[in-house]
């Protein structure tokens, strides 16, 4: 007897409806609050374009990944289409921003003949991708395009270095990209557009493992093309801090065939807040692989670099010696400052980390500290760290908290790799990591949470050039992917024509209310105090007030923010509230409401404020205090280059 099965029409409907999608040649995928949507093209060229209700921001971006003898999304053959959800909660082991982070996002998986995948996830403020491969064995990537092309003309805010060998160190330039010529410099990541409808899109990446960074050029047609740099394969002696490249492959990496590439995100807002505090490289990174990590502890450290040591008013002669030192674990000891960072020039040569200059006797130094509940943090060069890999288990063994590993300069593969070998080695040895002379964070932090900051900003360090213009766009940009080590705490204040930085008398452009808050605005998990003991023991109330905001915050809200102009932020740390604002060269005033206060609740706000004469003696601040509640608001009035900060408990 022959079995007869019967289909309902139903089910039929979705049969049909599910191969009509497979061989659709446009798949789409929305935002959990269906506000922004992703519209894929699977046939031959892979590309995609994001819309934002009815605006098309991005068009017909394409995306490529070049295996020499095969470019994956050319001539595409789509298999299967998966579609799925995220709803979990993160809660970061160091927490930057915020100790709970909300991870929600609709998930677009297309599986494509030739074994690799493109995967989508769509946030309610954000879009991102990558490639996914599974082939045996190793592959070599010779070019990944992941090419933008802009809905209308965008105002560009970027960083242009001269090459491939550099520290993110440069100023940001304002462009438009219909003005963005093929043939003027590249960018580095991150980037911020903002067009004349309202919307801004940051550009960067995540989870950047074994692969180069990725940079963008202009395509000279109102759009971006990515740019790598190639692999080098050997290397010439150049100096004690760097090495020459003279040998490189025609690949950017050679990697494994069977793993997922860095994620392509943008973040999509027409809210200037939603860039600060947000989580986007937190919910695209890989979290901590290292288990029980209690022991990084992240905290404030006196410094003496900055200011060239040279100490005033004391009776002995000041420099990198043993009086100075202890001078400084006493300053630390005395204000509840765990490190202290003994700079460049604390051994003897920067080419050997085990011989200490003749000038101090570290391991004294060491224990003087432990005696003051004060550990000692090391600087040295990225190479002297690479012909010497067993300094960690050493330094351990010596009783150092951490090191400052510096003037890497360059993001090939090779380098990333070199960064993820430390982070690795380090943690094995229970020291933390702070990356000078670096590239931008990528999630390195989040997989390896012994990783509490990074340089790779335009920071206090260039004197003159870092200027408040500049430094307002950190913010929303440098530190929206990740820790920012911009060494603050200048003590001596002055606005940009009246700058006259030496090592000796190091001073700052901007306020001193703008210069305590950047403590608040700004993220960092080794937070330095740059200046002169000297110059802070004079002025308690700023020593005060700086040696304890908190570096890590189980809260962050945005309460005010303009690109370019004006940021005011709020941080919590357990009960107690951090609010800080800083504003560029016009000034501002803004009026806050203090609503995200728990309702039935008084606090008392200690806050700093330019004060009447700051629009033209830096120096002038007033410090004053007052009652608030969750009905209150606040008017903050920064002059030019001018900030406000304040406390609530």
């Amino acid at each position: 007897m022959k079995k007869v099965v019967s289909i309902s029409s139903s089910l039929w409907l979705l049969l049909l409806l599910f191969a009509a999608q497979m061989h659709a040649a446009t798949q789409d995928v929305y935002s959990p609050d269906k506000k922004l949507k992703v519209s894929v093209n699977t046939t031959g060229q892979i590309a995609y374009s994001v819309y934002a209700g009815d605006d098309l921001l991005l068009k017909d971006c394409s995306l490529r990944l070049d295996l020499g003898d095969e470019v994956l999304g050319t001539s595409a053959v789509l298999k299967t289409v998966k579609r799925g959800t995220i709803h979990e909660t993160i809660k970061p082991e160091i927490s930057f921003k915020n100790a709970v982070v909300e991870n929600n996002c609709n998930i677009l998986l297309l599986n494509f003949k030739g074994d690799f995948s493109v995967e989508f996830r769509v946030f309610d403020d954000g879009v991102a991708y990558r490639f996914i491969t599974a082939r045996k064995g190793q592959i070599d990537i010779y070019d990944e395009t992941c090419g933008i092309n802009f809905g209308s003309d965008y105002l560009a805010h970027i960083s242009q270095p001269n090459s491939f060998k550099t520290s993110y160190e440069y100023p940001y330039t304002h462009i438009h990209t219909t003005d963005y010529k093929a043939n003027d410099k590249m960018t580095y990541l991150p980037i911020l557009l903002e067009n004349e409808q309202g919307y801004k899109i940051l550009i960067s990446e995540a989870d950047l493992s074994d692969y180069p960074c990725m940079f963008f050029k202009s395509t000279g047609r109102n759009g971006l093309t990515s740019v790598f740099p190639n692999c080098p394969l050997e290397f010439g002696e150049d100096g004690d801090r760097s090495l020459k490249i003279v040998k490189e492959a025609d690949y950017i990496a050679r990697t494994s065939g069977n793993r997922s590439f860095p994620w392509r995100f943008f973040m999509i807002t027409k809210d200037d807040r939603q860039l600060i505090g947000n989580d986007m490289v937190c919910k695209l990174s890989s979290q901590n692989v290292l288990g029980d990590v209690s022991w990084v502890k992240p905290g404030h450290v006196a410094w003496e670099w900055w200011h060239d040591a040279a100490l005033y008013g004391v009776d002995f002669k000041s420099g990198y010696n043993m009086d100075s030192y202890k001078y400084y674990i006493d300053f630390a000891s005395a204000n509840g400052i765990p490190y202290m960072l003994m700079d460049e020039g604390w051994a003897e040569t920067t080419y050997n980390p085990f011989i200490p200059n003749p000038t101090i006797d570290l391991f004294e130094l060491i224990s003087y500290a432990k005696e003051r509940n004060v550990k000692i943090v090391l600087w040295l060069t990225w190479l002297a760290v690479e012909n010497n890999f067993d300094l960690f288990q050493k330094f351990n063994e010596w009783g150092i908290a951490g090191v400052k590993i510096d003037f890497m300069d360059r993001s090939d593969q090779w380098m990333v790799n070199y960064y993820e070998r430390v982070a690795k080695e380090a943690a094995k040895h229970h020291l933390f990591v702070d990356f000078h002379g670096s590239f931008k964070p990528a999630g390195l932090e989040h997989k390896y949470p012994n990783v509490i900051s990074y340089e790779g900003v335009l920071g206090m360090e260039q004197g003159n050039r870092c200027i408040p213009d500049n430094s307002i766009y950190q913010p929303f940009m440098r530190n929206f992917v990740g820790p920012m080590d911009y060494t603050p705490g200048s003590m001596i204040s002055a606005h940009p024509e009246d700058v006259h930085y030496t090592r000796t008398n190091a001073m700052s452009v901007g306020t001193r209310a703008y210069q305590l808050a950047l403590y608040v605005v700004f993220e960092s998990g080794l937070q330095m105090l740059a200046d002169n003991p000297i110059y802070y023991n004079r002025e308690k109330d700023c020593l005060d007030f700086m040696a304890s905001v908190p570096v890590v915050w189980d809260e962050t809200r945005c309460l005010y923010a303009k690109v370019g102009e004006a940021v005011v932020v709020a941080r919590r740390k357990g009960d107690k509230w951090y609010i800080g604002g800083i504003s560029g060269s016009k000034g501002k005033e803004v009026t806050i409401n203090l609503d995200f206060l728990p309702e039935g609740k008084e606090y008392n706000i200690d806050y700093f404020q330019d004060g009447v004469n700051a629009e033209r003696q830096a120096m002038d601040y007033k410090k004053d205090n007052k009652k608030v509640n969750a009905s209150s608001s606040v008017t903050i009035r920064m002059v030019r280059n001018g900030g406000w900060v304040a406390t609530l408990e």
